[in-house]
């Protein structure tokens, strides 16, 4: 596989991963899939990212110049998953491909004493990235809808409201110059223990054990119906999901790097104009003494 190969441009993922309106069956999607993956496997996986990588941070530092000069668009990339699916791997190998000025990345644990005050949407609110940049959402407002239904943690009547909520926010957000790209990494159980026992084995990841993911691993079917029920209801026009297969750590850190790719090319960026007389300036440095 050649390095040009590797660079054709990336097209085709957000109708591979997205779906149609209804019902939602997780078992039903590969998550060791590569889909529209350019090279031969993991081996071209370093060479397609750094191919992909470029022109990525060329469209990002357009949206990023544009913000600068009055634009009010910007994009929010909100990653969802199992525990090991690999959140934290793609903000740092596909969201760090891009310039960190024009990146914003914000990650929801448990609520704070503080946050529990406010509605369920207020600390989102408060960290949607500004004008020009990406922002990054490691987990996000679906939390109150994944973790509150399954550790029944909020009322059933409760959480239905919450889905309308939360189409309601996302097409506010819409409105006013986002772009939402939703993603949930989708990996097996088996897949899980795997990880969660390299964890074990490496005292450098020790760090990354929670005792308490056992405890939501005992519930994985209720958390995987809880995400079929959340791809089903909140998956909008304006905010769809895309459901990302991330058994292969190298295939899904490209795979969300293209679809921020595509979503990025689809604004149709370019360089904002001089908004001063550019061959004035130029005199004026020429002149110097």
């Amino acid at each position: 596989m050649t390095r040009d190969s590797l660079a054709l441009p990336v097209t085709g993922l957000r109708q591979a991963f997205g779906h149609r309106p209804g019902p939602v069956r997780l078992d039903d999607h590969d998550p060791r899939a590569t889909t529209g993956f350019p090279g031969d496997g993991k081996d071209d996986a370093p060479d397609a990212m750094k191919a992909l990588g470029k022109d990525l941070r060329h469209q990002q530092q357009q949206l990023f110049a544009q913000g600068r000069h009055g634009s009010v668009r910007r994009m929010l990339l909100v990653l969802q998953g199992m525990d090991t699916s690999g959140k934290g791997g793609v903000v740092r190998h596909a969201a760090g491909l891009i310039d960190p000025q024009g990146l914003s990345v914000a990650t929801f644990g448990a609520p704070t004493a503080d946050e529990l005050e406010h509605d369920f949407l207020w600390r989102i609110r408060r960290r949607v990235p500004a004008p020009g940049l990406v922002g990054v959402f490691d987990r996000s407002h679906y939390e109150d809808v994944l973790v509150a239904r399954v550790r029944e943690l909020a009322p059933a009547a409760e959480i239905e409201r919450r889905y309308d909520l939360i189409n309601d926010f996302e097409a506010e957000l819409v409105e006013q110059g986002v772009t939402i790209l939703k993603v949930f990494l989708h990996i097996d159980r088996d897949v899980q223990r795997e990880r969660l026992l390299a964890r074990l084995d490496d005292p450098t990841k020790h760090w990354k054990y929670d005792p308490g993911d056992l405890e939501d691993r005992a519930r994985w079917t209720d958390y995987q119906r809880a995400y079929e029920t959340v791809l089903e209801r909140c998956n909008t026009p304006a905010a769809p999901w895309y459901v990302v297969p991330a058994g292969r750590k190298w295939y899904r850190n490209w795979a969300v790097a293209a679809l921020l790719h595509e979503h990025l090319v689809e604004l149709d960026l370019s360089w904002p104009p001089a908004d001063f007389d550019v061959d004035d300036q130029r005199r004026r440095l020429l002149s110097e003494d």
